[in-house]
């Protein structure tokens, strides 16, 4: 999959005059082999854009393609199939379940696509250094443990693209290394390309394309 950005402008920035910044009015490019890190200030439109490329907006001007199609002109029904095996999402809130376990947050999704074995899905949990925590409810996990669990849970589906809002924001610069290796390593076996957010850049010889808003 190809993703092709025509000058989009939310319609909520417009009344902050973002419609007057040229870094709305570019055009970009992603690849399904590559890796982009966005960067802007809280209030820009990361969280937007993403939402965007999700299809869960469609208040904006310009244009999205997927592979040259007009995702204004996808229906719902194609949404729920690109969702499943092409668009694996990391959302800024995470949206785990608090009562449930950090297994159980990963398996609620797996039991669905019917992706990963229990024995992989385990292996990236101790990767990340949660295994001593696999069967603690969500809701007594920190932050930027939980944001290890969602990403786990995003990569049990096929997808072209993995996208990633603020992923790292509440991790120590090992834990986010050990993170973005396990986020790297995944998109490479699937061919995929990575999209994600960050208030600060990520400074990593890996990440070579970086888009400031």
């Amino acid at each position: 999959m190809e993703i092709k950005i025509e000058q989009i402008l939310p319609y909520p920035l417009k009344d902050f005059g973002f419609n007057e910044s040229e870094i709305w009015k570019k055009n970009y490019t992603f690849s399904n082999d590559e890796i982009y890190q966005i960067v802007a200030h809280s209030g820009v439109g990361k969280s937007t854009l993403m939402n965007i490329l999700y299809g869960d907006r469609k208040d904006y001007d310009g244009n999205v393609y997927f592979d040259n199609k007009n995702i204004k002109n996808i229906h719902i029904n194609e949404w729920t199939k690109i969702h499943r095996t092409q668009l694996a999402y990391v959302f800024q809130g995470l949206h785990l379940f608090e009562e449930l376990t950090l297994m159980e947050n990963i398996q609620l999704k797996n039991v669905l696509t019917n992706h990963q074995s229990e024995e992989q899905i385990i292996s990236w949990i101790k990767k990340v250094g949660l295994e001593k925590h696999l069967h603690q409810k969500a809701v007594h996990l920190s932050y930027g443990q939980r944001q290890r669990i969602a990403v786990i849970r995003a990569i049990c589906q096929p997808f072209d693209f993995l996208l990633l809002d603020e992923p790292f924001s509440h991790l120590d610069e090992e834990n986010q290394k050990i993170l973005l290796d396990l986020i790297i390593s995944e998109s490479k076996k699937n061919k995929a390309g990575v999209i994600f957010t960050s208030l600060h850049e990520i400074h990593d010889k890996r990440l070579k394309n970086v888009i400031k808003l």
